[in-house]
């Protein structure tokens, strides 16, 4: 059998395995329903425009402008009468005089206010509460996904060897590709769960009629998000089964991956307390394992030109070929040593 075929093998195994998972059908399906319900609900939940009676025409197409539902009404005696029903939550009568039951319409005096003309020397298209989030969002997705996948990757390599199972897979199928194999098909999953969730976030940001200034900042940034991801996460998968063949037993896989968790824990941490400064952030977004999260987000502020996220993307790739030749080396020299854990310097001697 040639390497080739036998990684498809490999890997077509593992995704068997895996998708035959309820644990990960079920997270699957939970995540895709928070990522819709996280962009729809909030929109159902809010009441709609506000209802407002009014008295007059002028009135009326000034407050349909701001976006409110109006209900055009002869006289004032009328419009109260719908404000104290509860059939508007305001009315605007002659005055003019807005009615309301017992809490002010900020909306509606809003639409009736006339602010001055502002001229914003700094102008910044993201709002703020998005500013927050999508960088949020992005930056916990690729801890969580990187940490789950991962974590499943060296449990697996070390079940295989604390089971003697890979005895059995070596004398059959070379140890590299048992290797690539598993590393191509975690990728292919982490990945496939990854593109289902935004694209069903985005979708619902959509369904749920936000703002469209925003939906084009995000979709770039997702856009480039998605291949330093898959990149991102190759140059960490290989580690990942690296760590995991130097533990003996699946107690152990904590302690020897806890240099690969600090590859993911402190980028993470780290982008999130530097985000607004713009300077910290253009490093951040050439440094290997922080600029899978540091550029997308950079590219939704509008803070990275159009060349940036290619030179950082050319980086990431030479830092997972050289993760991958790491990688290879530590899991070839540690997969068959089964007399307890094996040290780190141990596995790169190739004895």
């Amino acid at each position: 059998m040639t390497t080739f075929a036998a990684t498809r093998l490999v890997m077509a195994r593992e995704i068997k395995v895996k998708i035959r998972d309820k644990t990960f059908l079920f997270s699957t399906v939970f995540l895709l329903l928070f990522a819709v319900g996280g962009t729809v609900l909030p929109s159902l939940f809010d009441g709609g425009a506000t209802r407002v009676a009014v008295v007059g025409a002028p009135t009326a197409a000034v407050l349909e402008q701001a976006g409110l539902d109006v209900r055009t009404v002869p006289d004032e005696a009328t419009a109260e009468q719908l404000v104290r029903s509860g059939d508007v939550d305001a009315a605007v009568v002659d005055g003019p005089r807005v009615l309301a039951l017992d809490e002010t319409p900020g909306d509606v005096v809003g639409a009736l206010s006339t602010a001055p003309p502002v001229q914003l020397l700094d102008p910044d298209d993201v709002d703020p509460v998005a500013r927050f989030i999508v960088p949020f969002a992005i930056s916990f997705l690729f801890f969580m996904t990187t940490l789950l996948f991962g974590v499943q990757i060296a449990m697996s390599v070390t079940e295989e060897k604390q089971t003697r199972v890979v005895e059995i897979l070596v004398s059959s199928v070379p140890v590299r590709a048992l290797l690539i194999g598993k590393v191509a098909a975690m990728t292919l999953l982490a990945f496939g769960q990854l593109a289902l969730l935004l694209a069903a976030a985005v979708i619902g940001m959509r369904t749920a009629g936000v703002d469209t200034t925003l939906i084009s900042a995000v979709i770039p940034a997702v856009g480039w998000f998605l291949p330093f991801f898959l990149v991102g996460f190759v140059a960490l998968a290989a580690l990942w089964a690296a760590v995991g063949a130097l533990a003996a037993r699946q107690e152990d896989v904590n302690g020897t991956s806890t240099p690969v968790q600090m590859l993911i824990m402190i980028p993470f941490f780290v982008v999130l307390s530097v985000q607004s400064n713009e300077a910290a952030m253009t490093v951040l977004s050439y440094i290997p394992f922080s600029a899978p999260v540091a550029m997308p987000i950079r590219l939704f502020t509008g803070e990275a030109a159009p060349w940036e996220p290619v030179i950082a993307l050319l980086l990431l790739l030479l830092t997972a070929a050289a993760t991958l030749a790491v990688g290879a080396r530590i899991y070839q020299n540690s997969l068959l040593r089964t007399n307890g854990r094996t040290s780190l310097a141990t596995a790169w001697r190739n004895t």
